[in-house]
């Protein structure tokens, strides 16, 4: 099983993972879960229909579409071999997202689209766009089924699997050139969110519940707000310090927050995939937006931005592991 602890690793220094990373190759972005028609390619991920043990397969070569309807189950897969395979079909996770306004990538921020690239825009927010828009709450975020509503966690995040990593608050805002960027391991300016933007937007978009973007505060805070503000506990989920014992307490959809060195303060959060996910050495996998240091089961670097990546018991995740959130269940 490839390592991908370093010297950067062992002091939990994310930095060097995040921030000065040379320029990554995947630059563009593709929504894993969004496009029921034709994707494009994107490295060696595609979006392809085929059959394998029961669940709809989503994956492999050649380009074809997400099926509608009622399949038994569906699989996201990446080039690293990383899969996804919910219990049910996707339409029914993330439907709404698909076929309403909720999901429109062009209404995501609290300014309307046509200002999102405006003079006034660029004096106003600067280097991080816009901020998201308040979505309505879930209709049955307090009568769905828990498991219904972790899996709904992760293919929301997994509708931006291939983003880049960028200090932007939504991720499909996209500045042009002339805009002023802060340096991440994208290389360029591009769509994209750092990590504790992509898991606001998604309580945000996928429930309609708000938490803070800002690392620290989303860390700390145990209340979060569905519109007009009416507070959603979200439970704190102490970490047992045994790998396997950690790894059994945590759940699917659940938020885990990793301190950026030893001691220091809290600097990244990932969200837990849990029994969802497939990964060849079996090793379980979190979805983030991150750094290209991470290695897959095949030792190869897995792109900077939003990704599945695994949750070894040797790496900088399971070492600087702080706490978890959990809002469902």
């Amino acid at each position: 099983m490839p390592n991908e602890l370093s010297a950067n690793a062992l002091t939990c220094d994310p930095t060097k993972d995040e921030s000065i990373q040379s320029a990554c190759t995947r630059r563009t972005a593709l929504r894993a879960l969004a496009a029921w028609g034709a994707a494009p390619m994107l490295g060696k991920m595609t979006l392809a229909a085929g059959q394998a043990g029961g669940a709809q397969m989503v994956g492999g070569s050649g380009g074809s579409n997400l099926p509608r309807g009622n399949v038994p189950g569906s699989v996201v897969e990446q080039s690293s071999g990383y899969r996804l395979a919910f219990t049910g079909p996707v339409a029914e996770l993330v439907g709404d997202l698909e076929s309403t306004e909720r999901g429109d990538p062009t209404r995501e921020a609290e300014v309307p689209h046509g200002e999102w690239y405006s003079a006034g825009t660029r004096r106003r927010f600067g280097i991080w766009g816009p901020g998201p828009r308040e979505y309505l709450p879930l209709q049955n975020l307090n009568t769905a089924p828990v498991e219904w509503l972790r899996e709904r966690m992760v293919a929301t995040a997994a509708r931006f699997l291939g983003y880049a990593y960028q200090y932007h608050h939504v991720p499909d805002w996209n500045p042009p050139p002339s805009w002023p960027w802060r340096e991440t391991c994208a290389g360029r300016n591009s769509k994209g969110v750092d990590c504790s933007n992509l898991t606001s937007f998604v309580l945000n978009q996928g429930f309609g519940v708000r938490v803070s973007s800002a690392i620290g505060r989303q860390a700390e805070r145990t209340l979060a707000f569905e519109r007009p503000h009416d507070a959603v506990a979200l439970k704190v989920v102490e970490l047992p310090t045994a790998y396997a014992r950690r790894v059994e307490t945590l759940r699917t959809g659940d938020l885990v927050y990793i301190r950026g060195r030893e001691g220091g303060p809290i600097s990244h959060v990932v969200i837990w995939v849990g029994g969802i996910g497939r990964s060849p050495s079996g090793v379980p996998l979190v979805i983030d937006s991150h750094g290209a240091n991470v290695r897959d089961d095949a030792g190869r670097k897995i792109p900077c931005g939003v990704q599945l990546r695994p949750f070894r018991e040797d790496s900088w995740y399971n070492h600087c592991a702080s706490h978890a959130h959990r809002l469902f269940g």
